[in-house]
Parts: C-alpha cells; sequence; structure tokens
C-alpha cells in the first residue's frame, strides 16, 4: 500500500512523532493507522512525542575541555529533578563529550553514541525518564588554553551555568576571569566584538532620555558619549570592573598577570525560554472537574 503525505500527517497529528517516525511506522505496518499507532508506542517514540508540548526550561550545562578546545551543551528537562537524577547527569556528560569533536549542534545531534545517534538518546531517555527533553545548545571555543567554571555544580562538570575562557597566560587568572563571567554576563568579549544593533539601540535610547532634559544638542552629544562609554563598561567583558579587584578593569587585570583572553562563552539553563506559569489553584480544580 502506498503511503501517502495525508497519512502521515494524520499520524502525526495522532501521536506526535516525528515524520520520518510516522512514515517508517506505516510502511512497517502496511499503511494500518491503528498499527502504526501501537508500533510507534512500542518503540517509546509516540509517548515521548506526546510530551514535546510541555516546557522543559530546567535541566543542565555540561563543560568539556581538551587539546585546546572547549564546548558547552545544554540539556533541558522539565523539571530539576530530573536534572537531579544520576541517569539523565551520566547522558549529559556522554553528550558533553560527543561535543568535543563536533562542529556544531547538528553534527552533534548526528554524532554516534553507543549505536544510536545523540538525537535518539535524548528520545529515547524521554520515553525512559518520562519527561520532555531536549538538546537545546552547543557552544564552543578554541585557544592556546581554555579553562572551564561551572556555577551551582550539581555534578561533576555540570550545572546551571557553564563557562569557557580561552586564554594565553596565567592559567589561575584566567580561572578568575570564567567566574567573574559567570557572575556579571557580560554580552560581548569587547567593543569591536558587540553586536551594533545592541549598540544603536542604546544610543538611540539614551539620545531620547537626553531630549527629555531640554539640553542644547551640543551638550546632549557630549552626554551620549559619557552615557554609552559607561554602557560599553557594563556590557563588554574587557571594560568591566574585575569582580576579584573592582579598582581594575579586566582588561586592565589581564595586562598586570600577562594573559590574553581570547574568547569566552557563558551558558545558563533555560536562558531565553518562556517559562509557562502554572496557576495551581485552577490546575486542580480542573483535576477534580475531569
Amino acid at each position: 500500500m502506498a503511503i501517502t503525505a495525508a497519512m502521515v500527517k494524520e499520524l502525526r497529528d495522532t501521536t506526535g512523532a516525528g515524520m520520518m517516525d510516522a512514515k517508517k511506522a506505516l510502511t512497517e505496518t502496511a499503511g494500518d493507522m491503528e498499527a502504526a499507532v501501537d508500533w510507534l508506542r512500542t518503540k517509546g517514540l509516540a509517548k515521548a512525542a506526546k510530551k514535546s508540548g510541555r516546557t522543559a526550561a530546567e535541566g543542565l550545562v555540561a563543560v568539556k575541555v581538551g587539546g585546546g578546545v572547549g564546548v558547552a551543551v545544554e540539556i533541558n528537562s522539565e523539571t530539576d529533578f530530573v536534572a537531579k537524577n544520576a541517569d539523565f547527569q551520566s547522558m549529559v556528560s556522554q553528550i558533553a563529550d560527543a561535543a568535543l569533536g563536533a562542529a556544531d549542534i547538528d553534527a552533534l545531534s548526528a554524532t554516534d553514541l553507543g549505536g544510536k545517534t545523540v538525537a535518539d538518546t535524548v528520545t529515547d531517555k524521554i520515553a525512559t525518564i518520562g519527561e520532555n527533553m531536549s538538546l537545546r545548545r552547543m557552544a564552543r571555543v578554541e585557544g592556546d588554553g581554555v579553562v572551564s567554571y561551572v556555577h551551582n555544580a550539581a555534578a561533576d562538570g555540570m550545572g546551571k551555568i557553564g563557562v569557557l575562557v580561552a586564554f594565553s597566560g596565567d592559567e589561575t587568572f584566567a580561572r578568575q576571569v570564567a567566574m567573574h563571567i559567570a557572575a556579571t554576563n557580560p554580552a560581548s568579549l569587547d567593543e569591536a566584538s558587540l553586536d551594533p544593533a545592541v549598540v544603536e539601540k542604546e544610543k538611540q535610547v539614551q539620545i531620547e532620555i537626553a531630549r527629555e532634559s531640554g539640553k542644547p544638542d551640543a551638550v546632549i552629544e557630549k552626554m551620549i558619549v559619557g552615557r554609552m562609554k559607561k554602557f560599553m563598561s557594563e556590557v563588554t567583558l574587557l571594560g568591566q570592573a574585575f569582580v576579584m579587584n573592582p579598582d581594575l578593569t579586566v582588561e586592565a587585570a589581564a595586562k598586570e598577570a600577562d594573559t590574553t583572553i581570547a574568547g569566552f562563552v557563558r551558558l545558563e539553563v533555560g536562558e531565553g525560554i518562556e517559562k509557562k506559569e502554572e496557576d495551581f489553584a485552577a490546575e486542580v480544580a480542573k483535576a477534580a472537574q475531569g
């Protein structure tokens, strides 16, 4: 029996399975829709997919360093409880190891991990643990040396915030910078690497604020220069006051330590994910009615 796109769509809508999984299920069952649903269930794919609508904003960031390369990987779960699960942590650690040999998130998803891809490994874990999970982000840095730091560590090399710093020079100082980055969350290394759109937006905001003061344009121009300089000192790593010695900027402290900071990565679990606010009372009332 020919498997049509409409059949694949129907099975996807019914089970929430991926397109290729739905097509394979229909092929394996000669187009029998009910049998295809059962086939997906036996493979754990329908169960995993049904949970895909739930927000996964908890989880872990894992960092790994080797051979002048550092990688940080964020893998999300629905609850912090699962993030503390040893089975979940083991999977995260293995995926982070695999990330050292991957160029980006797509390559990592397709990387073999004990006979199955990383993507399939996560899908299987969804079915086993019973929570939605996602391989969300991966970042890497390279340099003469790379150090890592994990804040709120849940296990070795993984926690809520993971930082990598590429450097040349003093490793101890580089680790202090990694801790600084975890605390201050700079937007970029320096002014040159800051997104021009971010700079322009801030400049326009400051211009409008200054105009509200009613001062002459010549005065406003000087005000903007000062305010943008302050902005750069707040959002760029090298321009920030060093948390270990606030009398110095990170750039000045690096010079004293004879160290060059070449780049950094900072990943925080759930960053940018809109978490659904649950009304617990309404949820209980709904359950009672059902």
